[in-house]
């Protein structure tokens, strides 16, 4: 027997069932965050395009290479359902449990360098065949000097540090073990190092400081980055009617970063997961391939033709190269560990710490355990920031007067006594960090005459500083600009616009402390 259903029921119930559909179509996509380096930036937007589409909330959080790195070791959280770093080396290295899954690279960005273009002339490397001991030559004559990033906190430091290993060698294609106990590779590179005038641990944040430095007058000659950064940096000169830089792709060889995306199964269901194959598709798809290709990075072949190159600023994303082929990973942290233990440019660096009343309790215990970990290279080594022997700390304990200066090496014996004298700090007192800081400069100058440590002043304050900035300012500009100040805030209380001030005269960065003391603190380290 059949029922009859009355028009309008029936109009009812289609348009029922219609509303159903569109409701379950239109539902919304889940929260996602992705783990990533500073490099992506520039797509995050087409990230963001995707996740509207799907009407998903997606963070983008901007991490170093190490950090991201770490987060991956067996006991790590990222706190991410995927992780984009520049490269996969990163990946390899740490994520010993694989816990990432479906990687694949978005892009290519070979790390080159870049030379303010009059000093490119200058050095007759206009239309030239550039190698390594070319730049070698023009490190060892004080013809230039770089920005370059980390080795053991950001890829494109690492990434230039191997190519300069492999060209040391004289094999791009493998890097074993044993060559890096070679002397002559190890006096190469160290040679090369030295051209190093200022380090950090972000990609972009070195960008940014070659710019500010138009502005400011500190002029720096080249700057070891991405293909695809020092483009996004020459766009913006070129936008200020200010010089740009000269690409230079070292015949004997690049390292690439393969900007790779992976899953991180958390446990939050297989629509997560579903989630991130397709925005990862989408990523992949020719038409957004176009896009990035457009920004400068390089895609597989076949996928979207490379940006024209410039004869101006020589970039050239579709110019062949000699790529360096990523060691082993056990060969990548021996060569870290070398990186920061004895072929950098050794650091100079003075401790501000504020001891005054406000710091006690909670911040008296905080500050001290941050040092406990400055100093123990057990812990430091962990991160990949341990001191060496030829880096030198000054420690100055503040309140509103400077309680003692101790000046120490970076051997263990000297972190040891370093540590046993910042133990005894008992906070009281006001809070002057600007003659600190003042202080600290005068402590430095014997070092600075020297030209052979890279400076810095990191100042860590949980309050507004008595005094005037002219304090420090006035020694720091007639002694020529060449100590960056870094803070470090702790507490509700810090008056961060003060350091923020000294950040910007100096070139400097203030890092946010309030929430773990030690992990700012190896940050700045990253940058010094």
């Amino acid at each position: 027997m059949s029922l009859a259903v009355p028009r309008s029921a029936a109009k009812f119930v289609a348009g029922l069932l219609l509303a159903l559909g569109l409701a379950a179509c239109s539902a919304p996509g889940p929260q996602f965050t992705i783990l990533s380096g500073s490099e992506n930036d520039v797509l995050a937007p087409m990230v963001q395009e995707f996740c509207a589409s799907r009407q998903a909330t997606c963070t983008v959080r901007y991490q170093g290479s190490l950090d991201i790195a770490l987060a991956l070791k067996p006991g790590g959280d990222p706190d991410a359902d995927a992780v984009w770093p520049a490269a996969s080396i990163w990946i390899d290295m740490y994520d010993t449990a694989r816990r990432v899954k479906s990687v694949k690279s978005i892009a290519q960005m070979p790390v080159i360098l870049g030379v303010r273009r009059s000093e490119a002339q200058a050095l007759g490397w206009i239309g030239a065949k550039v190698k390594t001991k070319d730049i070698l030559g023009a490190v060892e004559s004080g013809k230039l000097r770089f920005l370059m990033t980390s080795a053991t906190q950001s890829n494109s430091g690492a990434a230039a540090y191997l190519a300069m290993l492999a060209a040391g060698i004289g094999k791009p294609d493998l890097i074993e073990s044993g060559d890096l106990d070679k002397p002559e590779v190890l006096a190469t590179v160290r040679g090369l190092l030295r051209g190093v005038q200022r380090s950090s641990g972000s990609s972009g944040w070195l960008a940014d400081l070659y710019r500010e430095g138009e502005r400011t007058g500190a002029k720096y000659d080249a700057m070891w980055n991405y293909e695809a950064v020092i483009k996004e940096t020459n766009d913006k000169l070129i936008a200020n009617h200010q010089e740009p830089l000269y690409a230079i792709y070292p015949e004997d060889g690049v390292s690439v970063g393969d900007s790779p995306l992976g899953f991180v199964d958390r446990g939050r269901g297989k629509e997560v997961e579903a989630f991130f194959n397709d925005l990862q598709a989408f990523l992949l798809k020719n038409e957004t391939q176009a896009r990035i290709a457009a920004t400068g990075r390089r895609v597989e072949l076949g996928r979207a033709a490379p940006l024209k190159a410039d004869p101006a600023t020589n970039l050239d994303p579709g110019r062949p190269l000699t790529v360096v082929r990523p060691p082993e990973p056990a060969v990548i942290q021996k060569a870290l560990a070398l990186y920061q233990e004895a072929l950098r440019r050794p650091s100079l660096t003075a401790l501000c710490l504020d001891v005054s009343g406000s710091m006690q309790g909670n911040g008296e215990s905080q500050l001290l355990d941050a040092m406990r970990f400055l100093f123990t290279p057990a812990r430091t080594r962990e991160v990949l920031v341990q001191w060496s022997r030829e880096d030198q700390i000054i420690v100055l304990p503040f309140s509103d007067h400077v309680l003692w200066t101790a000046t120490a090496g970076g051997d263990d014996a000297a972190q040891a006594d370093l540590l046993g004298k910042t133990l005894k700090l008992r906070a009281d007192g006001g809070t002057d960090f600007y003659t600190c800081a003042a202080r600290a400069l005068a402590a430095m100058k014997p070092f600075l005459d020297r030209e052979q440590h890279l400076p810095a002043i990191v100042i860590m304050t949980d309050g507004k500083s008595q005094g005037a900035m002219s304090t420090f300012e006035m020694p720091w500009r007639s002694d020529g600009h060449r100590v960056p100040v870094f803070g470090v805030t702790f507490g509700d209380s810090a008056d961060r616009s003060q350091l923020d001030n000294l950040a910007t005269l100096t070139g400097g960065r203030v890092f946010d402390g309030t929430k773990s003391l030690t992990q700012a603190f190896r940050a700045v380290r990253g940058y010094n």
